[in-house]
């Protein structure tokens, strides 16, 4: 019986999307009382997670904000070419890039022009992504 259960709950876990898999905790999401999780799921996204350094009580131990690719992380001039990258990819399986959201989660402490400046660098010739969709955390109403 106990083979059984672990079994089904490998299952579940293999065949189950986890959203926040791709998620870094080294990003601390705004919060926003209209944030809400999309209504629609997203068939064609990829997640760029933009944020600092901070040690384990959660304090920037950097200023300069970084991307997180996993253990790797770049700063905002050399995402260019990982953008490039990405929508090579998407050309290349004949996926249409207007059908492609580029999922933006930002620090709350990252400036408002670096996220417009990276997506004016997601629109750029040669890289050509026109959806976007920006992370936050839903602010719980105070009654």
């Amino acid at each position: 019986m106990i083979d059984v259960v672990f079994q089904l709950i490998t299952f579940f876990m293999l065949i189950n999307k986890f959203e926040q898999a791709e998620a870094d905790e080294r990003v601390v999401l705004p919060k926003d009382q209209l944030a809400a999780p999309p209504l629609v799921h997203r068939q064609h996204s990829f997640l760029l997670n933009f944020g600092y350094l901070r040690d384990q009580k959660g304090v920037i131990i950097d200023p300069k904000p970084y991307f997180f690719f996993g253990d790797e992380r770049a700063e905002l001039a050399s995402v260019r070419s990982r953008l490039r990258q990405e929508s090579q990819y998407y050309k290349t399986t004949g996926t249409d890039l207007a059908e492609i959201t580029v999922e933006i989660r930002a620090d709350a402490e990252v400036p408002t022009g670096l996220v417009q400046e990276l997506i004016q660098m997601c629109q750029e010739e040669g890289i050509e992504f026109q959806r976007f969709a920006l992370k936050a955390t839903q602010k719980a109403t105070e009654y």
